[in-house]
């Protein structure tokens, strides 16, 4: 029986994808790092600390801090967020869903504090969700399942008897990691992909 949901963010309920590689791309470029398309799926669902890592070990750069780096990109993020964030189709009505019938939301995202609060102001989210995770204040980032156990406890929920909405592979081994049911809602250019098979149901 299923207690409570818990939504991913970016890539589920805003089209933020292209945002990150915009901005990833544009704040790279300024430490004289050039990524493609491929390199940041491998790092789509991933914190942005553990992502910024994973560029650096393979292009290390040194006019900038890792953490200043980390700061540029979420600032561009946000105001593309402010600017320009749709929800995706059929997020209102799948919230309005649970939140008729009275089951308690959660949103629990990779993305920093400041970028979940952008999403919630600009797509009107507040009505929605009791409880906020963000992966930053996690000690492990997807694909390890404690943002989302965080989210559960603070939904006063065993991981069980939570659904998880997730479109990256990273998430949803972090859904059935926590014992959860993982719906996932891969981007349509994946949803074939045979790692997807791991959600407990797709949709598209």
């Amino acid at each position: 029986m299923m207690k409570a949901a818990i939504f991913e963010m970016d890539g589920l309920l805003i089209d933020s994808e292209p945002f990150w590689k915009y901005a990833e791309r544009k704040v790279y470029e300024t430490v004289g790092v050039f990524i493609d398309d491929e390199f940041l799926r491998q790092v789509e669902g991933l914190r942005i600390d553990e992502a910024i890592q994973f560029v650096y070990d393979r292009h290390p750069f040194t006019s900038k801090s890792k953490a200043q780096v980390e700061a540029e990109i979420i600032e561009t993020m946000r105001q593309l967020i402010l600017e320009k964030g749709v929800a995706l189709p059929g997020v209102y009505q799948t919230l309005d869903l649970f939140y008729e019938n009275k089951i308690p939301m959660a949103l629990a995202s990779s993305s920093s504090e400041v970028l979940i609060a952008a999403v919630i102001e600009k797509l009107s989210l507040q009505k929605y969700f009791i409880v906020t995770r963000s992966g930053e204040h996690e000690k492990f980032g997807k694909p390890h399942p404690q943002i989302f156990i965080s989210a559960a406890q603070a939904l006063n929920v065993y991981p069980t008897e939570c659904m998880v909405f997730e479109d990256s592979l990273n998430g949803m081994l972090a859904a059935k990691a926590a014992r959860m049911y993982c719906i996932g809602v891969p981007d349509i250019h994946r949803f074939d992909d045979p790692r997807m098979a791991i959600a407990d149901r797709k949709l598209k």
